[in-house]
């Protein structure tokens, strides 16, 4: 695995670039009219699933907007908006480790809430709300990694038992999906749910959909 930049971070440094990324970016940076001009802008466009996307390019950084995050990595300037700088905070701007894969791959991980801005209007009872939600909005999600979660059951004291199965079931990081992202959203969509349990057979899944890798590059 190649070793991260040296240059030791900022406390304005908010994705990190490997120095294979940071090589392969230098050079085609070199390869364009005024280089000496240009960084590199690192913005999320969206998401897919339970990944963000991302939109990278070459700009000016004369240019930026007084709101953007700019810091060196390097002999690389890095612009991050705004916007862009929660969902981007810890990520690191690689080569793929696939042979023969070519482009720059984001390792982040941090994942889009997929109830964002939207308004759920859930009717029932509690776990009729539950199930609403996963089903209307967990699901959707879930689904670009091939799994699903459901609701098993409600305990006397209003807290809910949740399991993910598919491509969810003994993935490595379905757990933390589970109480990151979804028991989040059920304590803050239905507000009468007091806890949320993770009833998985995490051990029981045979073939898991993971990967750390989320490609998004132009260039290759």
């Amino acid at each position: 695995m190649d070793d991260v930049d040296t240059t030791a971070p900022t406390a304005t440094t908010v994705l990190r670039v490997t120095d294979a990324a940071l090589s392969k970016i230098t050079d085609l940076i070199a390869a364009e009219d005024d280089p000496d001009t240009l960084g590199l802008r690192v913005a999320v466009s969206g998401s897919n699933g339970g990944d963000y996307t991302y939109d990278l390019s070459f700009e000016a950084f004369g240019e930026v907007p007084d709101d953007e995050v700019v810091y060196s990595q390097g002999a690389l300037t890095v612009m991050v908006p705004a916007d862009s700088v929660d969902a981007l905070r810890g990520a690191t701007l690689d080569l793929p480790t696939t042979a023969g894969q070519g482009g720059l791959v984001i390792r982040n991980p941090n994942r889009p809430d997929p109830l964002a801005g939207i308004t759920l209007d859930l009717t029932g009872t509690i776990a009729e709300k539950v199930t609403q939600l996963l089903e209307q909005q967990v699901n959707p999600a879930l689904a670009a990694h091939g799994g699903f979660a459901a609701l098993q059951g409600v305990t006397e004291d209003n807290k809910v038992v949740v399991t993910m199965g598919g491509g969810c079931q003994g993935c490595a990081v379905s757990a933390m999906t589970l109480r990151e992202g979804i028991e989040r959203a059920i304590l803050e969509n239905v507000p009468e749910v007091t806890g949320v349990i993770d009833g998985t057979d995490h051990d029981a899944g045979e073939n898991p959909f993971y990967t750390s890798d989320t490609a998004s590059s132009p260039y290759s």
